[in-house]
Parts: C-alpha cells; sequence; structure tokens
C-alpha cells in the first residue's frame, strides 16, 4: 500500500506565487519538503499545479526578456532624490535616470534572436583540389637517391 501524497490543492497557488518570483523546480522542491521527482510526479497527477507553474513561469520569463531587451536598447525612468539642506530639512528633487543601452546585452539578444548572423563560429567552405604527397619512409633525409 502506498504512502498517501502529501500534495495539497493550495500547493498551486503557493507554487505559482515562487515561480513569479523566479523559483526552480528544485526551489520548489524544497519549499514543500519533498524531492523533485516527487514534485515531476504532482505535475504529472494535478493538472492545476503543472498549469500553474507554467503560466507563473512563463510570466518571469517574459519580464526578464522585456528587461533584457531595455537594457540592451537603454531606457530612461523618473526617480526621486532624497536631500538635505544645511539646516537639516529634508526635501525631495525628482529627476529621471538615464541608462544606456548595454553591449554585452545587445550581443546576447542579437546571438539569440539572430544566430545565423551574430554567432561566434563561421563557417568556412573549400573549394578547389588538394593534392597530398606521402613521403617514402625508406628514403633518409637529406639524400633523395639513397635506398
Amino acid at each position: 500500500m502506498a504512502r498517501p501524497s502529501k500534495y495539497k490543492p493550495e500547493f498551486a497557488k503557493q507554487a505559482a506565487k515562487l515561480c513569479k518570483l523566479g523559483a526552480t523546480d528544485r526551489e520548489l522542491a524544497d519549499f514543500f519538503g519533498v524531492a523533485e521527482s516527487t514534485l515531476n510526479l504532482w505535475k504529472l497527477e494535478h493538472r492545476s499545479f503543472s498549469e500553474s507553474l507554467k503560466m507563473a513561469k512563463d510570466a518571469a520569463d517574459k519580464r526578464v526578456e522585456r528587461s533584457l531587451y531595455q537594457r540592451a536598447t537603454g531606457y530612461s525612468h523618473e526617480a526621486v532624490k532624497i536631500l538635505m539642506t544645511k539646516e537639516g530639512d529634508v526635501y525631495r528633487e525628482p529627476y529621471v535616470e538615464h541608462y544606456p543601452p548595454d553591449t554585452v546585452a545587445c550581443i546576447f539578444w542579437l546571438k539569440n534572436r539572430k544566430p545565423a548572423e551574430w554567432r561566434d563560429k563561421a563557417d568556412v567552405e573549400h573549394s578547389g583540389s588538394l593534392t597530398v604527397t606521402i613521403a617514402d619512409p625508406t628514403r633518409r633525409a637529406g639524400n633523395p637517391t639513397s635506398t
């Protein structure tokens, strides 16, 4: 007789929240106090659990993709500096923070989006013919007439 499952329906919602924060399957298994293989079994046995993980992981991936794109192209956002006068009065100074495009993010984006044009490895084709001459091992070096 098999042990009863530790799975509870509320795990789907908890797992989704963790996945939206970037949790991996290993981290989920640790959170629920089970082996990763048990987590994989839950995905097979409980459709709502599996679907909630997929949707939450997809949302996290899309957030990272947007961030990578912004980093690659540069972006600006409103911010506030908190300053203090000589008299000790605190005041806020709004400003716009600018981030220039990041070369590494650009390269990463292009290598993944357009691998044929941006990969490091270049395919080199050789055309024509090549003649290979194998030396006679019985000939001594420097004496072409010796046998």
